[in-house]
């Protein structure tokens, strides 16, 4: 009985022994051993041995890039208003060693070395800066950040602003202002609209008005070379007219016609020749 008890004793010290002496380190982490309360060495990701009841395994340290979301923190802008920014940061531990023994608590420095140095940011901005210039005040979080924490073995990678709230007042003043913008904005666009209507209805009036006139013009040089080429008599260009007259009456604008010297010399030849015929037919009937 004794044996068997001296034999279970024996099995549990060497699996004891065998889990402090074989460490499997997962992909991403990493493990700082310390030997005799000092500092050893850094585990890599893999299978680690380690000296029993000599060397101590810390709680392992994540590698990842870590995602921090700090409560919204009361900040004075250069026009003195007090504004609520919540921020989000995100950080990697770069170096494990100084993670564990540079710093006792990473997240609540890095949360207040965020606020101080967002307060001396925003201190130095109007707000309408703040509202209108995040990539600068992110930029430059960042790399006031990251070079405070590179001996701490973290590396900040990006700070973003995630909200910025302004007193109720300010708001209201704010909508009240983008509103009146917004208002003369479309003012302006219909009034454009109606401008470039209006041009381009007049634009289309004069080009009905010069084709037609190119129209008439064409009509006319047809006619008149038509007439030219046919080689009408004073008879036929008098008579044309008079058939024209009607027309040149219609309307209550046409008072006064303008009558040619060739149309005055055609009605004179028409006159001569209805004379001379009636002279004929006088002379017909006395004899």
């Amino acid at each position: 009985m004794v044996a068997i008890i001296v034999v279970v004793v024996v099995v549990l010290f060497a699996l004891v022994v065998a889990a402090r002496t074989i460490r499997v380190i997962p992909q991403a982490r990493a493990g700082v051993v310390e030997r005799l309360g000092r500092y050893s060495r850094t585990l890599e990701p893999g299978l680690a041995i380690v000296t029993p009841f000599v060397d101590r395994v810390k709680p392992l340290v994540d590698l990842r890039e870590q995602v921090v979301n700090f409560a919204p923190q009361s900040v004075i802008s250069e026009d003195n208003v007090v504004v609520g920014i919540e921020t989000v940061l995100y950080f990697t531990i770069t170096d494990p060693r100084s993670a564990t023994y540079e710093i006792a608590n990473p997240l609540q420095a890095i949360e207040q070395l965020t606020v101080t140095t967002l307060r001396n940011v925003i201190g130095g901005l109007t707000l309408e800066a703040t509202l209108t210039a995040r990539e600068n005040v992110n930029t430059e979080l960042r790399t006031v950040l990251d070079e405070a924490t590179g001996k701490w073995g973290i590396r900040i990678n990006r700070v973003e602003i995630k909200s910025v709230d302004p007193p109720a007042d300010i708001r209201s003043a704010m909508e009240k202002q983008m509103r009146a913008e917004r208002d003369r904005r479309a003012a302006i666009l219909t009034a454009e609209g109606e401008q470039q209507a209006a041009v381009l209805t007049a634009e289309g009036a004069r080009q009905a008005a010069i084709l037609r006139a190119e129209g008439e013009a064409k009509a006319i040089d047809t006619v008149f070379k038509a007439i030219h080429e046919g080689n009408p008599t004073r008879d036929l260009l008098s008579y044309e007219y008079l058939q024209m007259l009607p027309q040149l009456a219609e309307g209550d604008a046409n008072k006064v016609f303008v009558i040619p010297s060739e149309f005055a010399q055609a009605f004179g030849g028409i006159g001569e020749t209805l004379a001379r015929r009636v002279k004929e037919d006088s002379s017909g009937e006395k004899s």
